[in-house]
């Protein structure tokens, strides 16, 4: 009886686990940008009329030692100008993106934006 409620138990906690990892974030490069000017706004309108927008922004970002790299993000609303967003990176695509803090951001990145 106490092996099946341990195998329970593990079961109900790996699963929760694997539910609550967010894929977009793990594992990822990260670089830096500085929230400038909105470069286009897309708007779809849905069946029901509503009018939905994506903000996307392209940039340059800087990684952890400094290096630029050239990154286009979207947003499902207009970021805030002159926030610091940390960027998940795969494959040169934006997974993903935190708001951060100017000391949050490593300083040979921070010097470049």
């Amino acid at each position: 009886m106490k092996k099946i409620i341990g195998f329970t138990l593990a079961f109900v906690l790996v699963a929760v686990g694997v539910i609550n990892i967010d894929w977009n974030r793990l594992g990822k490069e990260n670089v830096y940008v500085q929230v400038g000017e909105v470069t286009n706004v897309e708007e779809t309108t849905l069946d029901s009329g509503d009018v939905v927008r994506r903000y996307t922004y392209e940039t340059k970002a800087y990684t952890k030692d400094g290096e630029p790299q050239n990154v286009t993000f979207s947003a499902a609303k207009a970021l805030r100008q002159g926030a610091f967003l940390m960027l998940y990176m795969k494959d040169d695509a934006v997974t993903s993106y935190d708001e951060v803090g100017a000391s949050d951001v490593p300083e040979a990145a921070r010097e470049k934006l």
